[in-house]
């Protein structure tokens, strides 16, 4: 890979040389929208979408730290999102045994 490619995060032109190659960016809404939309569409292809192998893109070197912290970050509300989605699900039904 020779030529310039520009940074999926700050869309800065770096050399391809240069780059630090990694799976893109999903935030927490592109993968609450893109489930919705396939269960919505395609139920059967639900699994292959949330496997498939997503091929790398280019980041300039100065933006892994902020590429971190941003992963970090939609890591954090996926899981809150999945506490509070448990929480509405187990509440009730320890209300109902109680």
């Amino acid at each position: 890979m020779n030529g310039d490619v520009r940074c999926a995060l700050t869309g800065k032109q770096i050399h391809a040389d240069e780059a630090y190659w990694a799976p893109p960016l999903v935030t927490t809404r592109e993968l609450i929208t893109t489930i919705w939309r396939t269960l919505l569409k395609n139920p059967g292809a639900l699994g292959l979408i949330l496997m498939a192998e997503q091929p790398n893109v280019p980041y300039a070197p100065d933006a892994r730290a902020e590429l971190g912290r941003r992963r970090s970050m939609e890591q954090v509300k996926l899981i809150g999102l999945l506490l509070l989605i448990a929480a509405v699900l187990v509440v009730p039904i320890v209300i109902l045994v109680s």
